[in-house]
């Protein structure tokens, strides 16, 4: 039985930026509007795809601000927790409540060579010091820094406030943490949603992919419901697009923010440097795998 009342697809915000370099508002407003629209089950803002790491604590906290304001609880939010040490984490974590966040996500602090016992008292202060709900984001992958299933376990065990996880992995690696952690998590995958139907199969009460198919993954995620075959046909169709973005994340954030921009309307992207330039070749490319997607 899940943990918590939280499933579906929360697709995870773009940080839009201004000409002058500040975050664009109205570009969260947008995503944010978009999401209630096409049925998305709630929305995550500050991870990977928010490009979090090149943003200040404070604009850290002003994106959580805006983003709690323009969606007026219609749609739980859920926010990413990035700060290199507990207390900041915790901070965090506590003005996410404040402004409305139902939960958070932990992501590791950035110190490599951290052993899995010190990650596990790490995520254990924070969640037992958080006001909501807790999910660990597990993508050594990406990050670089993860958990094994021990440490997971541990962290299942001894910390009650910890319920998710955001993994970022196949459907077999899945399958095999609900079985091997006895199903103590609700778990949500991420990797752009190149493998949500069989994510779901796995055991995923939902997953947390990039905003630029909010509305074809939303539908999909109802469609398994009722319909698995209508599913997996959607699926194909939207499939060798998340998969070109999946790459890599530079090349996610590169060509994943600018259909977004288009099917949102944003006349132009303003990368935060350093980013990876968009090339001719990518943009033609970008644009087959996407031209059966109309606006947001």
């Amino acid at each position: 039985m899940p943990r918590t009342p939280f499933f579906g697809i929360y697709p995870m915000l773009y940080a839009f930026f201004s000409p002058s370099g500040g975050i664009d508002r109205t570009a969260i407003k947008a995503q944010v509007e978009a999401a209630v629209r096409h049925g998305a089950q709630g929305v995550a803002i500050l991870g990977l795809a928010t490009e979090v790491n090149k943003l200040s604590a404070g604009e850290r906290s002003a994106f959580v601000e805006w983003t709690a304001e323009y969606l007026n609880r219609r749609l739980p939010l859920a926010v990413t927790i990035a700060e290199p040490n507990i207390h900041d984490q915790i901070a965090a974590a506590r003005l996410a409540a404040r402004c409305g966040a139902e939960w958070v996500i932990l992501q590791p602090p950035p110190v490599k060579g951290a052993s899995e016992a010190e990650l596990v008292r790490f995520f254990g202060a924070v969640a037992d010091a958080a006001p909501v709900p807790v999910a660990i984001q597990n993508a050594p992958e990406y990050i670089g820094i993860g958990l094994g299933m021990a440490g997971l376990g541990a962290l299942g065990r001894q910390h009650a406030n910890v319920m998710l996880l955001k993994a970022e992995g196949s459907a077999t690696y899945l399958a095999r943490l609900v079985e091997e952690t006895e199903g103590r998590f609700d778990l949500f995958n991420g990797r752009g949603g190149k493998e949500l139907t069989d994510s779901l199969r796995a055991g995923c009460v939902g997953l947390i992919p990039g905003f630029e198919t909010v509305d074809v993954q939303s539908r999909i995620f109802e469609l398994m419901k009722e319909d698995e075959h209508a599913a997996e046909r959607l699926f194909r169709e939207v499939l060798p697009l998340l998969s070109f973005l999946m790459e890599s994340i530079d090349h996610f954030l590169a060509y994943g923010k600018r259909l977004a921009a288009r099917r949102l309307g944003i006349a132009q992207v303003h990368d935060r440097a350093p980013a990876v330039a968009v090339t001719p070749f990518g943009e033609k490319l970008l644009e087959r795998l996407s031209m059966h997607l109309g606006p947001l």
